[in-house]
């Protein structure tokens, strides 16, 4: 007997460690619910509800396969090993097979599973299949892992020209086994279920990320470079979700982009080519996780700048996360946000610049306020923009370049209408007052919208004398 370990791959198709259990004899599968890890990691709920969602599914097509879905209870990842080993015992299971996961915790757990079950003699097979490239196989010549993307890129591209990274099939029909699938349970203990209008919006499901992916890589893709940066417009694929849970995998979206590129990759369709690098950003931070642990640790990648001098308000950092900072495009991107589990990129760049530089917030309050809310929350996506907007992480933003919220709402919100959609109090303003009302005095039309919470001038004067101060002479003027 084999058993298939499900984590942040659920899905059928080209899932390479269940095709491989399933080639080598009967098998069958488990999920662990580890709610005290998942609360540690500040795991949003309406990730936890997403990844439930997606298991019930998931079991059905399973079910058809007679590949049974066994739920186990793991509460902090430390109770792997253990669990796993009394299921292997319990099936007479020769062989555990799993895909591959990075972070430092993550690395963990599975080391510590692969010594208890071979200590019983129970194979432990592990597989690259969230990432087009085995994590310290893109090196520099001289043997380190890449902190410029555009270098990491570069030597993506040559691999990519040379092979393929290759789908693998689904599993085939088993003969029955006198298993019976366990129930998915609808919730877990400490996440609240999110409400319909927020699971109507992530619908679950491999035939759902798949189509999302028909739909964007057949049409939308053409258009994804002009009109990606406006949050008003439809102009990102919405796959995030699915693929952080391995509802859908990298390769199934590389393949659709060269697909419609006539196999190009860095010619042809400038939308398709945009958004092949934004896949490969993805790898990027993937492999920052793992070739620089400390990023995992909460840590910044640019050791100096944890001489920062943050400050410390709570009152300001609690107006940002409820979303009344008095700027319209800050609070509209909060809101969304908080309604729908997802923040359009480009904002998450301008909220993140806002808390970490304009007010002068440590961008790790940030990061797990977003980790908390996130539906495709990721550690290695979420902490590289984190890092990548307060300029302390690899390849990031130099500090003296700080989004400006106004000119920002200005440029890619011209007419308000993202603005308006989240705000509606502010529905009766012109495209012109609707990006600073401070301008009006606060008071319009009956509403009483707040005043902003800090003068933009002076706080980005504030930032860059903070980052000046670093012992660093990274963090110099520019020209001295």
């Amino acid at each position: 007997m084999q058993l298939i370990w499900l984590r942040s791959d659920l899905r059928l198709n080209d899932n390479t460690a269940l095709s491989a259990a399933a080639a080598r004899g009967p098998c069958v599968a488990v999920y662990l619910l580890s709610p005290e890890q998942w609360l540690e990691h500040d795991d949003a709920p309406c990730k936890v509800d997403f990844w439930l969602r997606n298991l019930r599914e998931l079991s059905r097509e399973l079910g058809q396969l007679n590949i049974p879905l066994l739920i186990r209870q793991a509460p902090r990842w430390d109770d792997a090993p253990t669990v796993l080993l009394n299921l292997c015992r319990q099936w007479q299971v020769d062989a555990l097979y799993l895909n591959e996961e990075y972070g430092i915790h993550e690395s963990r757990r599975d080391a510590a599973v692969a010594r208890t079950l071979r200590a019983e003699g129970i194979e432990v097979r592990r597989y690259l299949d969230q990432l087009l490239f085995q994590p310290g196989s893109v090196l520099t010549r001289s043997g380190t892992y890449f902190q410029v993307f555009s270098q990491f890129r570069k030597v993506c591209y040559e691999r990519l020209h040379h092979s393929l990274p290759s789908l693998v099939r689904a599993p085939q029909k088993q003969a029955p086994l006198n298993i019976a699938s366990d129930a998915i349970p609808s919730s877990v203990d400490g996440f609240a279920t999110p409400g319909d209008n927020l699971r109507s919006l992530w619908p679950a499901g491999e035939a759902q990320a798949r189509d999302r992916l028909d739909s964007f890589s057949d049409a939308q893709i053409d258009h994804y470079q002009s009109e990606r940066d406006f949050p008003a417009k439809p102009g990102t694929s919405q796959l995030s979700a699915y693929l952080a849970a391995g509802v859908i995998s990298a390769r199934q979206c590389l393949r659709a982009a060269l697909h419609s590129n006539q196999g190009e990759f860095e010619s042809g369709n400038t939308g398709a080519v945009t958004w092949i690098n934004e896949l490969l950003w993805r790898e990027f931070y993937k492999h920052i996780l793992v070739g620089y642990p400390r990023v995992s640790r909460h840590r910044a990648f640019r050791p100096e700048t944890e001489a920062l001098a943050w400050r410390n308000a709570p009152e300001e950092l609690a107006a940002w996360q409820q979303a009344r900072t008095g700027l319209p495009i800050i609070d509209a991107a909060m809101r969304q946000l908080l309604a729908t589990g997802w923040m359009h990129n480009r904002l998450r760049m301008v909220v993140a610049m806002f808390l970490t530089k304009n007010l002068l917030i440590d961008w790790r309050e940030g990061e797990r306020f977003f980790m908390r809310h996130l539906i495709d929350g990721d550690l290695a996506a979420n902490n590289g923009g984190w890092q990548w907007s307060s300029s302390t992480g690899t390849d990031s933003v130099p500090y003296f370049r700080i989004f400006n919220p106004l000119s920002q709402s200005e440029k890619f919100d011209p007419e308000g209408v993202f603005i308006k959609q989240w705000l509606p109090e502010l529905a009766g303003l012109n495209k012109k007052q609707v990006h600073n009302p401070a301008n009006l005095g606060g008071l319009f039309g009956g509403v009483d919208y707040p005043s902003p919470i800090v003068d933009l001038s002076t706080s980005r004067t504030r930032a860059l004398a903070a980052f000046k101060n670093l012992p660093s002479r990274q963090y110099t003027a520019v020209g001295s």
